[in-house]
């Protein structure tokens, strides 16, 4: 028996996702217990539920664009002994994405493109973790109420950090992000319209950012604020290294917070993703120009929103939290 339901994506602002945000490699979206996600989802929705899960294994979760390679950094630097050597190697190769291939379909892009050699992170993200050695770390952006069964019971000791970001940076720079890898061919106001009436890949956004904080007093879950480490990332780094079982000293961390400096991770091959850029440049998957990693500021989406849009934003944020103690 299946653990997800699936539906139909339908609401007042479907034909905006249905005409610019369809892409060769995008061909529709459905929901998932209620989860915006691409129609290809269901091909691996069920494989994700049923993954074994490792006592030593350590997950980042987040809503896309709220800290997410900045934090995986983090937490893959403090549980490998700062071994910055280790970290010339590609994240998405030591810290792979759990969702990207369900976020990705190539099957029809692949016969036309003979020259496009998918590494298997890509092609079948769920089988190259599965092969990964232990500790195994993972980055996933699903809810938790998609996570895989034996990661949201708890049965092993695997550790979770989430971190969540407000909602008005997140949206600016995830509409960057979708124009650069995904193929939204849409403008910034259409794309606020998008992720305010919830129906973007991995909404609705204060469910999946209320599933976790809603944990954040169990033992195997640290749940982190964006703007705490821009604010003190030192903090965060030994908030961290806490929850990991690390002990650093004080000159390792400011080591380590040097490492992830906003210039020093937009200068780094290794999490920059300028090779992923220039794949879909080679190839002329996406029509857009610009970085990964853009600003890394905290603010910056308000001062691009029309005044309607941070009223709505400001409304939605105080009806969704308001209650629930958490502040950006």
């Amino acid at each position: 028996m299946s653990d997800i339901t699936y539906s139909s994506v339908d609401n007042e602002v479907s034909d905006i996702l249905n005409k610019r945000f369809v892409t060769s490699f995008r061909n529709g979206y459905i929901k998932a217990n209620d989860v915006v996600l691409p129609v290809y989802f269901k091909k691996f929705g069920q494989r994700i539920q049923d993954m074994e899960i490792r006592d030593d294994d350590v997950w980042v979760c987040s809503y896309p664009k709220t800290g997410t390679t900045w934090c995986q950094e983090m937490t893959w630097c403090i549980a490998n002994d700062l071994d910055f050597e280790g970290a010339k190697q590609f994240l998405p190769e030591r810290f792979p994405f759990l969702d990207h291939t369900p976020l990705f379909d190539y099957e029809k892009v692949l016969p036309e493109k003979p020259d496009l050699k998918l590494p298997l992170y890509v092609s079948d993200s769920i089988t190259y973790i599965n092969e990964l050695k232990s500790p195994r770390f993972i980055k996933t952006h699903l809810p938790y109420k998609l996570l895989p069964k034996k990661l949201r019971d708890q049965s092993t000791k695997a550790k979770i950090v989430y971190v969540a970001r407000n909602p008005k940076d997140t949206c600016l720079s995830y509409f960057h992000h979708c124009c650069l890898l995904e193929g939204y061919t849409g403008n910034f106001e259409d794309f606020c319209k998008l992720f305010t009436s919830d129906s973007l890949c991995f909404s609705p956004f204060f469910d999946h950012i209320l599933g976790y904080w809603n944990r954040k007093d169990d033992s195997q879950v640290l749940f982190l604020k964006y703007e705490d480490m821009k604010q003190d990332l030192r903090t965060v780094i030994r908030q961290t290294a806490q929850f990991l079982g690390k002990d650093l000293a004080d000159d390792q961390v400011l080591v380590l917070e040097d490492h992830l400096s906003f210039e020093s991770m937009k200068n780094n091959r290794a999490v920059n993703y300028e090779p992923v850029i220039e794949i879909n440049k080679t190839h002329n998957l996406i029509d857009a120009n610009g970085t990964f990693m853009r600003s890394g500021t905290v603010g910056g989406g308000k001062q691009k929103m029309s005044p309607e849009f941070i009223k709505i934003f400001d409304e939605w944020e105080e009806k969704c939290l308001g209650k629930s103690g958490l502040k950006f």
